[in-house]
């Protein structure tokens, strides 16, 4: 199994400075790129490592090179682009893409690093700033079983749980289960905390007694308290949140599938964008229906 020492890490994000950082604390020489080269230096300050000025040059050398960034088209520009990462990166090195993306997007990928002897990962992550931060995100893979094999151990330096989903395009595909399904559990607890508040009940009271029943889930242990005190200034944004479901209703209608709930919950989410919402968390699809009292 080849030997991974040098990496690098493109996209410094919410999510991607922690990532990063939790490879740099392992003792690996970790190279990392930045759209704003600022973020970059502030990370090398908290971490060590190095910072470069495009892609290209921070993959130089490295043997495996981590992608978090924003859509399609900023994967393409710093992996394919003038710059990007794939023109440096030599045969038998390791690409794993954690950005949120489309399946043809992580075939196309895929296809690129094959001509150049490139092992490639689609990984999207699931648990938000907290998780990485804490180092507990759940990674879904696409890609070789040989070449997950390789990369696992790195990816546990920041996640809970790393699994290989299928071929090139299975992690993204979960992903998007994992986004339709979150799109509605967020409403149904937007919903009962409304309904609730109209009721004149305790909220809080209401979410202890449930969240210990059938009705518990992720976003009410960790979303309640801040959707009954009407604060949205963190976490997850609409805005991704929006691009990340029309990735999956895209999807859906190439498969032929029927997403009634998500495509509602779509649209609320463009009615919270139209009151100024685009960078409140996605738990503000309560904000929504406080709105129309």
């Amino acid at each position: 199994m080849p030997t991974i020492k040098t990496v690098a890490f493109i996209g410094l994000g919410v999510m991607g400075y922690p990532m990063a950082g939790h490879l740099a604390k392992q003792g690996l020489t970790t190279r990392v790129y930045n759209r704003t080269a600022s973020k970059a230096e502030a990370w090398v300050n908290d971490y060590g490592g190095s910072a470069h000025p495009t892609p290209r040059d921070a993959a130089s050398g490295a043997d495996l090179v981590l992608l978090c960034v924003g859509n399609d088209d900023d994967v393409r520009d710093v992996t394919t682009g003038e710059n990007g990462a794939l023109h440096a990166m030599g045969n038998g090195s390791f690409l794993v893409d954690h950005t949120t993306a489309s399946a043809d997007l992580a075939l196309e990928l895929d296809a690129a690093c094959r001509e150049r002897g490139v092992a490639f990962i689609d990984a999207p992550v699931s648990g938000g700033q907290q998780g990485a931060e804490n180092g507990a995100l759940t990674v879904m893979c696409g890609g070789q079983q040989a070449h997950f094999d390789t990369v696992e151990p790195l990816l546990a330096h920041y996640a809970r749980a790393v699994t290989l989903m299928g071929g090139a395009s299975s992690g993204q595909l979960t992903k998007m289960v994992n986004q339709i399904c979150i799109a509605g559990l967020v409403q149904g607890l937007a919903e009962g905390l409304h309904f609730a508040e109209q009721a004149g009940l305790d909220q809080q009271r209401v979410i202890d007694v449930v969240s210990k029943g059938a009705a518990g889930s992720w976003q009410m242990e960790n979303r309640h308290k801040t959707m009954i005190a009407d604060e949205y200034e963190h976490g997850f944004a609409v805005d991704w949140m929006r691009k990340d479901l029309a990735i999956c209703l895209a999807q859906a209608r190439r498969f032929d599938a029927t997403l009634p709930a998500t495509a509602l919950v779509d649209q609320f989410y463009a009615d919270v964008q139209r009151q100024g919402g685009g960078r409140w968390d996605t738990s503000s699809l309560l904000k929504r229906l406080r709105k129309a009292q």
